[in-house]
Formats: structure tokens, sequence, C-alpha cells
């Protein structure tokens, strides 16, 4: 009896990994050569145009496509509205005016505000052109202003590593980089499924990350943004281990009423 239940069970579990695995599928394309590390507005128009090309392509599923239109909807927010969010920060230096902050925040609008010089406005500007924007904006009050500016963006890491958390880091970092900064994975990490998160939605993961991860893409490079979660899972958190943790209970249920009936 209970040879003929594990039977059953055992045959469940398989009937399961087949429905959850799906059906093979082509993978997302991948550009060997992503442009610069914090990626300029002719990069992104390029990119856009190269989603936008295999879109058109009969190569690749509807599923895949479908994934392709997201990342061109996602270039496309950047192109229109610049790469600032509230809870970013500028690393800045100006010649000549020791008494600026070195690391401003970027507030609502989104925008800084820097003593003596006002509100910048961000809206529309990227992480590439943020040194040229404020070096124009100070120009209106300094004679040929030399500006030192680089974004950085907050992003939270968590997971299977060893210290999880919010992290203000570098637009250009290396994502691979990203995790270290959290003190890397830990022992129990699935390095496989790693994946990006905003808000209750999954903006990347699977084969198409891990290739990103081998490429050596920055977080600029992949679109992230203030906000954005790096997850790296721990083993016991897939699918299948609460596939095998309910048929365990089954068992273990099984087994008892088995152990009554006799």
């Amino acid at each position: 009896m209970t040879l003929q239940i594990r039977g059953l069970l055992a045959t469940f579990v398989l009937a399961v990994m087949v429905a959850t695995a799906g059906p093979v599928d082509a993978q997302l394309p991948f550009e060997a050569e992503p442009g610069s590390s914090v990626r300029t507005r002719a990069d992104l128009e390029q990119l856009l145009r190269f989603y936008e090309d295999a879109l058109l392509s009969p190569a690749y599923s509807d599923r895949v496509k479908a994934s392709l239109s997201v990342e061109a909807s996602r270039v496309r927010a950047r192109l229109r509205d610049g790469d600032f969010k509230l809870g970013d920060r500028i690393v800045l230096s100006v010649q000549g005016e020791p008494n600026l902050p070195d690391t401003v925040p970027v507030v609502a609008g989104p925008m800084i505000t820097l003593p003596l010089f006002g509100d910048i406005p961000l809206e529309g500007v990227l992480r590439s052109e943020v040194e040229a924007h404020i070096t124009q904006a100070l120009s209106a009050f300094l004679r040929d202003p030399r500006v030192d500016a680089q974004g950085l963006m907050r992003v939270s890491v968590q997971g299977g590593v060893r210290a999880p958390g919010f992290y203000v880091v570098p637009a250009d970092m290396l994502l691979s980089e990203a995790m270290m900064v959290a003190g890397g994975p830990a022992p129990t990490a699935e390095l496989e499924d790693l994946r990006i998160e905003r808000g209750v939605d999954v903006i990347m993961e699977g084969e198409e990350l891990q290739e990103a991860l081998r490429g050596g893409l920055s977080l600029d490079q992949l679109n992230m943004q203030a906000g954005d979660q790096i997850v790296l899972p721990e083993r016991g958190q897939g699918i299948f281990s609460n596939v095998a943790l309910v048929v365990g209970l089954l068992t273990s249920i099984t087994l008892v009423i088995v152990q009554l009936s006799r």
C-alpha cells in the first residue's frame, strides 16, 4: 500500500516537473559589444533600433518578442525621462567652489539643490549627460565652470549574500561587483537563479541575466534604476523545493494513515 502511494507521488512529482519546465524557446538576443558602461544617448538610440529590428524578425517567438518589447519600452523611457530618480545621488566637484558638498541627493522633481546656485532639474537627463548638464546650469553663475560629476544609484541586494541591504553605488559598477558590495554570495546562494526585480515585477532573470553577468554588463547597461532589487535566492527557495516539501508532507501523512489503519 505504502509503495503504491509512493509510486503515485513519484508520478505526481514528474508531472509537476514537466508542467513547470515550459517549452524550449529561442534566447533573447545579446549584444557582444554592449556600448559604454554608462550608456550615452547614442548608445540607447542604437540599442532601441536593435530591439525594434529584432521585433520584426521571424527568428523569435511571440514570447521572446514580448520580452523584447518590454526592454524597448524601458529604453524609450530612459530616453524620454532620463535616469535620475528619488534616492539617487551625484558625486560632485566644482573647481574653485570648496564649500559645495561633494555628494548631493536627488530629490523629487527629479533635481538637485546646490547652495548659492539653487535647483538644477534633472528630468530627461541621462547619467552619461549629468556632468555636461550641471556644467551648463552653472554657466549662468560661473565663467567656464570645471565640473566633475558622476551619478550614483540606490539599489537593494537581497537573498543569499552576506550583508543584504540598500547600497548607493556607481552606475558603471558591474552586476557581479554589486553583489560583492553586499559581502558576496553566501555558501547557500543559487547563482543560476539570480534575478532583478522592480517592485513586484521581475525585469530580468534566467539565461538572459546569466549571459549579461558573463558579459560583464554594468548596472546602467542593464537599464536599472533607483529602488531595483538584485535578488540572489538561496537553496530551498525554488519551485522544486516547494514541490519536494509538499510531497514530503503528503508522504508523512500517508504513512501515518497507513499505520493507523493497521
